[in-house]
């Protein structure tokens, strides 16, 4: 049987990502012991872009500052090769000097009038220029020839972002060669030439990374593969135009360069991008992650160490979304000497529980579904609050709930059929005919949905539908115009214009405790399962953006719009418009089986936005509901804050505890590990024999369990960064 290739064997990498000063400061022997103390099989090199590390024969490749005629790159080739390990060359190649851009201007990027695009004292370089197709694979070759790596890793491979346009005249000449038009004068997807430029982009992006592998395969052998750095920030790929369908499709292994801290993504975001890539790319490619041992703020501190707790949660959350561990250090020599003893634990950790973290199979109760052409024509310049924050809302609800869920591509709904019981579709404005329909064969075939504001009302390209294109299934249909706003409210206290409410249905206030109120309708029947949790309220807070629609006449409404009303002084804070016909949320139960929710007020936006509970809660129950409280995993106890994260391999299930109890005031940031528990986990296992010996590969543990039913229970003392429960069972 032939090897496996590297990027099928080398899970754990390191990278000292040089500096060009280091020639003068690299000490090999410690680094070469360091890669044996972390159990790395594989380091990433800097080899040339932007800076050369080694002596290039090419005048414009300019040498790293105390470099000389020194080899730097291909010494530490020669140790990674003594030491066993695999090499990827690393570039970064988007952007050059002063004397690059006199030697060759029109390879740059150019605003409309002319003027280059300049970063700090760096020039831009254009994707369509003879300086992406012709210069850098000649580069690569050289260093091929040089050195013989693995493979090739590019970290800004995308060139310049969506929010600038080249204009140069290598994009006005190819642009108007495949679309027959001129360039886009301005950002504006109004325009149909605008929205052309955007789909002509993605295509050039996956151009580049075919061009690429072809140089380096066929300079470097098949195996030696060309792989562009991936972001998890699914806005961030779409802004640099990185068509995460077509080139996780290309690749044999994902680069994910996912490392920044933001005041809106935590820890949790990790597990979400390794789940969303893998969903994408296929379970059975290696995803290594640049994990810094560097603090990434605002701002970031390069030289100094991110606390050890914060590496440990961001490392554990990304081996529960798949991911394999690979330490970053910028520059090869620190002051602050504590960022060297943070990998060691985890990547031991890996090494000994390689077996259950490799080679199995996801199981989750809910897909979440996504797609970058919602982002895009639907999100538009506002994507952020307009669809991204819908689908985090989503995300932490069932985060927050211990509902186990998965990522779902649109195009690939239609094989979730029997692998999901519930599909979230949040916000998802922009689908297509192909991906309306996908969504209503699930439907019809016993899966439920859960839709949410504006879904389906515009086509792939972001054109308006005359009516939702799911409206049908759900008996939902579009009105005329909206209520309320999709953006961060007005914090001003004297601003009233989203202080809206829902009113639940129906009304039970009059049978509780509290004053007389003669506003009260009789408190009749029972609220549905949707609104469990919320029995001592007629109303919670809204705030958030509501289209207008009717519905048929087999859909119930369990929640109604309030408008605004004044908010200062307290003395005229009441309510003008006490009730009003505009649903918030609608039921349907068609025949076979399927339960559909439309959240038609954006309680997935709110709750990634302002947080209410009730929002979250009610996401929760939706999904509770919809599959018959038969959840895969239930977790009682953890306070909200324990994620599961559940896959199956042959003949035993793995389930993942991640703690996302945070205490600092950015998520993702934390400098202490805070265990929470008692957890009481229940497993639903049907008529499986499963030991009754749970196995805990973080606390090193075994705790007993007993079968109820169809449940599997047991229980984990405590949790601190992470858990990783094995359960055996006869396969057969």
């Amino acid at each position: 049987m032939a090897e496996e290739p590297w990027y099928r064997t080398a899970t754990r990498w390191g990278q000292t990502n040089l500096v060009e000063i280091d020639p003068d400061r690299y000490d090999g022997a410690w680094w070469r012991a360091h890669w044996k103390r972390t159990r790395i099989q594989g380091v990433i090199v800097n080899a040339g872009g932007i800076v050369a590390y080694y002596p290039s024969v090419f005048p414009l490749h300019h040498r790293a500052h105390t470099l000389g005629e020194r080899d730097l790159y291909g010494e530490i080739v020669k140790d990674a090769r003594e030491a066993g390990l695999k090499v990827i060359a690393r570039m970064d190649s988007n952007r050059v000097a002063e004397d690059f851009y006199r030697a060759h201007p029109d390879w740059i990027c150019v605003d409309a009038t002319g003027k280059p695009y300049r970063q700090a004292d760096k020039y831009v370089t254009c994707i369509n220029s003879p300086y992406y197709w012709e210069y850098l694979p000649q580069v690569m070759r050289e260093i091929i020839e040089h050195s013989n790596p693995d493979g090739f890793a590019d970290n800004s491979w995308a060139g310049i972002p969506r929010k600038n346009i080249c204009h140069c005249r290598h994009c006005a000449e190819q642009f108007r060669a495949h679309a027959g038009i001129d360039l886009p004068s301005a950002q504006d997807w109004s325009d149909e030439r605008y929205r052309r430029w955007v789909r002509w982009n993605y295509q050039r992006r996956t151009d580049i990374w075919e061009l690429n592998n072809s140089v380096t395969m066929k300079a470097g052998g098949k195996h030696c593969r060309w792989m562009g750095m991936i972001s998890g920030d699914v806005l961030n790929n779409s802004s640099r135009f990185i068509d995460l369908k077509a080139i996780l499709a290309r690749t044999e292994i994902v680069m994910l360069d996912h490392q920044r801290r933001n005041p809106v993504d935590g820890f949790a975001d990790n597990t979400e991008a390794g789940k969303r890539l893998h969903e994408v790319g296929g379970w059975e490619k290696l995803i290594p992650e640049s994990m810094p041992q560097y603090q990434l703020g605002s701002p970031a501190f390069r030289l100094a160490s991110m606390p050890a707790a914060e590496v440990r949660l961001w490392s554990s959350a990304g081996f529960a979304g798949g991911i394999q561990p690979w330490w970053h250090h910028i520059g090869s020599l620190h002051e602050d000497r504590r960022q060297y003893k943070s990998a060691e634990p985890i990547f031991s950790w890996h090494e000994a529980n390689e077996d259950i973290l490799l080679n199995r199979r996801p199981l989750a109760d809910v897909g979440v579904v996504w797609s970058q052409d919602n982002h895009d024509f639907h999100g538009q310049d506002k994507a952020n609050d307009r669809t991204m924050n819908p689908y985090r809302g989503a995300i932490r609800a069932l985060d927050r709930a211990g509902i186990t869920y998965l990522p779902i591509h649109a195009e690939d709904v239609a094989g979730a059929i029997g692998r999901v019981g519930v599909l979230i579709l949040p916000n998802l404005g922009a689908m297509s005919d192909d991906q309306v329909n996908a969504v209503k064969a699930f439907a019809q075939a016993g899966g439920s949905v859960i839709a949410t504001s504006e879904t389906s009302l515009y086509d792939g390209s972001g054109d308006q539908r005359r009516d939702f294109g799911l409206a049908d299934l759900f008996g939902v249909h579009r009105g005329s115009g909206s209520r309320g706003g999709q953006e961060l409210a007005n914090p001003d206290i004297e601003a009233a214009a989203r202080h809206t409410y829902l009113r639940l249905v129906p009304e039970l206030r009059a049978a509780l405790y509290g004053p007389t109120d003669n506003t009260a309708p009789a408190a009749v029947g029972i609220r549905h399962p949707l609104l469990s949790g919320l029995e001592e309220t007629d109303t919670i807070p809204f705030g958030g953006f509501l289209p207008v629609v009717s519905v048929d006449d087999d859909v119930a409404v369990l929640a109604t719009f309030v408008p605004d009303f004044p908010i200062y002084p307290p003395e005229t804070s009441w309510m003008r418009q006490p009730r009003s016909d505009l649903p918030m949320i609608t039921l349907r139960e068609p025949a076979g089986g399927s339960k559909l929710i439309w959240l038609v007020g954006d309680l997935d936006r709110c709750f990634a936005r302002d947080e209410h509970p009730e929002h979250a809660t009610i996401i929760a129950n939706a999904v509770r509901w919809a599959l018959a409280d038969r959840q895969l995993v239930s977790l009682e106890g953890g306070h909200g804050v324990i994620s599961p994260a559940l896959y199956e391999q042959q003949g035993r299930y793995i389930l993942h505890l991640n703690n996302r109890l945070i205490m600092a005031k950015m998520p993702g940031r934390q400098d202490e590990l805070l265990p929470v528990g008692p957890i009481t986990v229940r497993l639903r296992i049907g008529s499986r024999i499963v030991s009754s010996n749970i196995r805990l590969t973080v606390s090193g543990r075994s705790v007993p369990a007993i079968k109820q039913g169809t449940e599997l229970v047991f229980e984990v003392s405590a949790v601190a960064d992470h858990e990783v429960a094995v359960m055996d069972f006869d396969p057969a």
